[in-house]
């Protein structure tokens, strides 16, 4: 019975050893084993095998990127204003040994280290270069924090100005200024619109004076050209009226003792008219008288001649 008691305790024993000497390290991790006091080793993830009593894991160190987020903190810019800065930043363990034993809290040590260089930073500008230059800031920052950090592996991965916020006086002035550059942009862009507004005007009255003047140089050539055409037509008819008068005179071989009739004929109607109060006798009365005169006394010695 005892035999089997000894052999059972000596099997806890040998599962009890086995199971202290097993760590499983998680992925990304890695733990920082010390052998009596002194560093021996880092263990990578998966299975390691430490001796029990002898080996002791010191600190189990996070390889992933980590995020270091700081309250608020303020800082003085050149122009003697206050301003608040809210950051962040980004690091990952490069070599665990440094980060455990060339400084005591790696943590605390960037976040130290950031906020007194961002005050350096931004107390060699001033408020608006402070606000529009986050990227400077940001580079800034970087550089100083990758020197000072290279000793303890860590590596700065990103840095980020969440915020900055100047006093609350500033920003007052700030957004009167922004109102007042909003009015002023919008008064000019008024002000641009109705000049252009004016010029369209102009422009279209111009248009259209020149419009009412050409239409009108057009009406009156139109109708001067009209009234040349109608007289060149009446012109043209008392042409062609004379030439048959003159065409039907030469073929009818009147004589002048015809024409002189006519002439006394159309004289009473030349007397006719409302109009006529004085009746003028032309001067080529007396003649056509004669030619009348002349012509009946032809015509009696003619009758005279014939035989009765």
């Amino acid at each position: 019975m005892a035999p089997i008691i000894i052999v059972v305790l000596f099997v806890a024993v040998l599962v009890i050893i086995f199971w202290r000497s097993v760590r499983i390290v998680p992925h990304s991790m890695e733990d920082v084993v010390e052998r009596f006091g002194k560093f021996h080793r880092t263990l990578s993830s998966g299975f390691n095998i430490v001796i029990p009593g002898v080996d002791q894991v010191r600190e189990r160190i996070d390889r992933r990127v980590q995020v270091v987020s700081f309250p608020p903190q303020s800082a003085i810019t050149e122009d003697n204003l206050a301003v608040e800065v809210d950051s962040a930043v980004y690091i990952r363990v490069v070599d665990a040994y440094r980060a455990t034993y060339e400084v005591a809290n790696f943590i605390q040590a960037v976040e130290q280290l950031t906020l007194a260089t961002l005050r350096n930073v931004i107390g060699g500008m001033n408020l608006e270069g402070t606000l529009t230059s986050r990227d400077q800031i940001n580079r800034e920052l970087k550089s100083v924090l990758d020197e000072a950090t290279r000793d303890w592996g860590i590596e700065i991965s990103r840095i980020e100005l969440k915020g900055i916020e100047p006093p609350s006086s500033v920003q007052e002035a700030m957004e009167m200024q922004m109102r007042a550059d909003r009015e002023k942009r919008a008064q000019l862009l008024s002000a641009e619109g109705e000049k252009q507004a004016a010029v369209l005007r102009a422009e279209g009255e111009r248009s259209s004076s020149v419009l009412r003047a050409q239409g009108s140089a057009e009406a009156q050539m139109l109708t001067a050209k009209a009234d040349a055409d109608a007289q060149t037509l009446r012109a043209r008819g008392e042409a062609d009226a004379i030439h048959m008068v003159f065409k039907a005179l030469h073929t009818s071989r009147v004589d002048p003792d015809v024409l002189a009739y006519q002439y006394l004929q159309k004289l009473p109607e030349i007397a006719k008219g409302d109009a006529n109060k004085v009746w003028v006798v032309p001067a080529e009365m007396g003649k056509a008288l004669q030619g009348v005169s002349t012509a009946f006394d032809r015509i009696q010695n003619e009758v005279v001649k014939l035989p009765n």
